[in-house]
């Protein structure tokens, strides 16, 4: 029967089980910890009165704003700064101080600068989803091929073309890793943000759920936060095939 089920499938169900016999042998309280089955319920009511949709949207929207921006932004300055290694040089020392930095460092700077709403959980998420897309650009773009290049010369391509045309698809394998790395730091931190600066968004409603002692929903929020993040990693892993199917890669 086991092997009918998709690996992930599998995962959940040993992750429910251990949930399950942690809530047994901890003897803790349902209200304290809730097990499965409470969880479910209040799962089961937030979808029912369609909160948690409204809360999911809002996730999404400041999620996908500040994560594409800060892609947009690093990959563009990793292009051009992997290129200048005499002006990386100099700016290299400057993100090694402000990269160990949590975004949520910020967050009183953050809100007194853009108030309260969507702003501050999107400056968190692109501050968090910069650096490690900026420093995975830098890095790829260094690590290209020479003979590329010098080829790039011989046909007498702008600097802006080369970019696009050769620098960009040879390093992107490289660059996708710090995707990958920046995603999960990314949607770590819109969780942090919401509960900083917000009003609405799963951030607010584990921590409004979590002033009421409603710990089910809390972990109901929490069940569905984890499901997202897994659902955004496919996402990006399914975009990085089609990315390489496009350049002549190697299928992910």
């Amino acid at each position: 029967m086991l092997k009918k089920l998709s690996p992930i499938a599998i995962g959940f169900i040993l992750l429910i089980a251990l949930w399950q016999i942690a809530t047994v042998v901890g003897g803790h309280q349902a209200a304290l910890f809730p097990p499965p089955s409470k969880v479910g319920e209040a799962l089961v009511s937030i979808i029912s009165d369609g909160s948690i949709f409204t809360h999911i949207q809002i996730s999404l929207f400041r999620f996908f704003t500040g994560y594409l921006l800060a892609i947009v932004v690093a990959v563009v300055l990793g292009l051009v700064l992997g290129r200048l290694p005499t002006a990386w040089s100099v700016l290299d020392p400057i993100v090694q101080v402000l990269r160990p930095v949590s975004p949520i460092a910020w967050s009183p700077f953050i809100v007194l600068w853009f108030g309260i709403g969507n702003m501050p959980a999107i400056v968190i998420i692109f501050i968090a989803a910069f650096f490690p897309v900026l420093l995975s650009t830098v890095s790829a773009v260094k690590k290209v091929d020479k003979t590329y290049l010098r080829i790039a010369a011989n046909l007498e391509m702008s600097q802006a073309e080369t970019l696009r045309k050769i620098v960009l698809p040879a390093s992107f394998p490289m660059i996708a890793n710090g995707l990958h790395m920046a995603l999960g730091t990314a949607w770590i931190f819109l969780v942090a943000g919401e509960m900083v600066g917000a009003q609405s968004g799963l951030g607010f409603l584990i921590v409004d759920a979590r002033n009421s002692l409603s710990l089910d929903v809390v972990m109901a929020g929490i069940v569905v936060i984890g499901v997202l993040g897994l659902m955004l990693d496919k996402l990006i892993h399914y975009f990085e095939a089609w990315v390489n199917r496009i350049w002549g890669g190697v299928k992910a």
